[in-house]
């Protein structure tokens, strides 16, 4: 048995292969498994530390094996983060690969369900039937129209000839109105007010005065 397979638990020749969404729920599961790992891990960093830092001075010994076991748990951490970095890389391709599973599964359906569809079409009576539908259109529209046009009111007029016709019924109303004026006699004029004109102000009257007086003085200087 291949090293994959034991890892996945699968059997010899008949066994079954995982799923992908099996294989993606075990990927997490060790995921949680190795985050718990780190947590431990970096407790314990932190404990070491403490140990050597307080036998530092009083017991150097001691403090030398914390910050060997310090190193341990440190040199673990790491490959735990590497080995994260590589499970979520193969996590992330199985969960793409399984989307591209279910697209592809789902484009064939579509593509079978339309050649089933097309199947019952033939593209000649298609075209025929096209060709049907747009002759009823022109059919209707013919019928629409026709209905729509007044019966009896169809005629159409020159509307110059309406002009002229109307200018001659508007002078012989003119004309007429003409001689009826003058079978009455002359064209009665506006009443003249009775009320009598404004007179000049008085400010204007001296003023008239004093230039005869100025035109009679330069006379007599002469």
């Amino acid at each position: 048995m291949s090293l994959i397979g034991k890892l996945f638990g699968s059997g010899g020749k008949g066994g079954k292969p995982p799923t992908t969404q099996d294989a993606i729920q075990r990927l997490r599961e060790t995921e949680e498994m190795l985050a718990k790992k780190q947590e431990f891990l970096e407790k314990k960093i932190n404990q070491e530390l403490l140990t050597a830092k307080k036998n530092g001075t009083k017991n150097k010994r001691a403090a030398l094996q914390a910050l060997k076991r310090k190193k341990r748990y440190e040199k673990q951490l790491l490959q735990i983060d590497g080995t994260l970095s590589t499970i979520e890389f193969q996590r992330d391709a199985l969960e793409n690969a399984n989307t591209n599973t279910e697209v592809l599964k789902n484009m064939g359906m579509a593509a079978v369900a339309m050649k089933h569809a097309h199947d019952h079409m033939d593209i000649d009576k298609v075209d025929d039937l096209m060709q049907d539908i747009t002759e009823q259109q022109e059919l209707a529209q013919e019928i629409s129209d026709l209905i729509s046009k007044p019966i009896g009111f169809g005629e159409e007029f020159d509307e110059d000839e309406l002009l002229a016709e109307l200018e001659e019924l508007e002078q012989e109303e003119l004309d007429k109105n003409l001689l009826e004026i003058r079978s009455t006699g002359d064209i009665p004029l506006p009443n003249v007010p009775d009320s009598s004109l404004p007179s000049r102000p008085a400010k204007q009257e001296e003023d008239e005065d004093e230039m005869k007086d100025l035109e009679k003085w330069a006379m007599e200087a002469m």
